[in-house]
This record gives structure tokens, sequence and C-alpha cells, in this order.
């Protein structure tokens, strides 16, 4: 059984399932501050933690698997939120590695009306400095909603590069002034991770809203 960890309004419209990126677990400091702020705003967060990560919460050195081996925990914690959930949608999504692989699942569950949408934040279009390892294959056909929440920095992919990507016009970009992977931004520019987490969360917001 998957464990959740979940926050906002128990019978909200709309049910946000989040995984966390690569190197960090469900309650860390960026995912909890992310889901406050989302279960502020009217949503239901629900997060999760893979298999690899809560074994190296209890003392593993297990490094995280490709993204493919994945996807099987990912549908079966789609289906345990399912389960448990007091009407509404369903989105999907995560941080970095866990918006890749909620992308990953996606279609399927889509298509068998599962889910409503995805939403990504901060999604590993490549690996840092490796542009030409894309991982933009199955973004070239998504027919789910989706939204990708991305930094202007970020080094996983940014607002040139994703735009010669050809992704499915089911995909909409939402681009955090000046953020990094984490959609913060320097100093110098004037904007500030507060802002930017709030700009994102509206976005959520109303995407989550357009899908009625």
């Amino acid at each position: 059984m998957t464990a959740f960890l979940s926050v906002g309004p128990v019978r909200a419209e709309t049910t946000l399932l989040l995984a966390p990126g690569a190197g960090a677990p469900m309650t860390s400091p960026w995912m909890e501050r992310v889901s406050a702020l989302l279960a502020d705003a009217g949503l239901r967060v629900r997060r999760f933690d893979f298999g690899y990560m809560t074994a190296r919460l209890q003392g593993s050195r297990r490094p995280p698997p490709k993204a493919e081996a994945l996807i099987g925990e990912y549908t079966a914690a789609v289906e345990g939120a399912l389960a448990t959930m007091c009407g509404g949608r369903l989105l999907i999504g995560g941080k970095s590695l866990g918006g890749r692989v909620a992308s990953l699942a996606a279609q399927p569950l889509f298509d068998a009306g599962r889910i409503a949408g995805l939403v990504s934040l901060g999604y590993p279009f490549h690996p840092p400095k490796r542009p030409e390892q894309l991982r933009t294959r199955h973004l070239r056909t998504l027919t789910c909603p989706t939204l990708i929440v991305q930094g202007e920095r970020d080094p996983f992919g940014g607002p040139a590069e994703v735009a010669g990507y050809g992704l499915a016009p089911a995909i909409s970009v939402h681009w955090a002034t000046d953020g990094d992977h984490d959609l913060a931004p320097r100093k110098s520019s004037g904007a500030t991770l507060e802002g930017n987490l709030a700009d994102a969360v509206r976005a959520i917001v109303r995407f989550a809203d357009r899908l009625g």
C-alpha cells in the first residue's frame, strides 16, 4: 500500500498527487512548502515516496532506478489515491523525476478516465550540460492536458531549448522568472522565490479550473 502525506480540503474539487525528485523525499522543505501553498489555494495535495527513497530513508544506499522502472509504482499510487478520494478530479505530477515518471504514466491513465491532467514541477528535459540526451519523445504525442512549471534558468531545459522540442498542443508551460530547477531566482533579477512559487500555484489553479 502506498503511504501518503495529505494536506488541503478533504472534499476539494481537485486532488493533486505529487512524487518528489530523485534526491529528496516527499517531506523535503521544498515539497512541504509547495504543498502548503497549493492547499491554501484550495487543492488537496497527496504526496508519496517511491520505494527506493523509502529504503534510502531506512539506511539503504540504493540509487534511483530509471524513470521507466517507476511507472508501475506511480500507477499503483494513482489507484490508491482514487480509492480514498471524496469526489472531484485527480491530477498527477511531481518534482523533476517525479514529474517525469508521472508524464510516462499519464496517457493510459487519462485514456481510461482515471486522471484529468498532469502537472510537472521542473521537468528534466535533459540532464544538465547534456542537451542532446532528450527525454521528450512521449511529450510530442501526449493528449493528456499538461502543465509544466519551469524555471527560466533551469539547467534541465530553458525557454529557448523547450521552444524547439515540438511539444504536443496539450502541453502548456509556465515560466518562473529567472528561476532555477527549484524556481529560485537570482537576487539581481528582482524576482523572489516567494513570488515565483505564488505565481506557479496560481498557474496550477487556473489549469485545474480549465479542466472543468
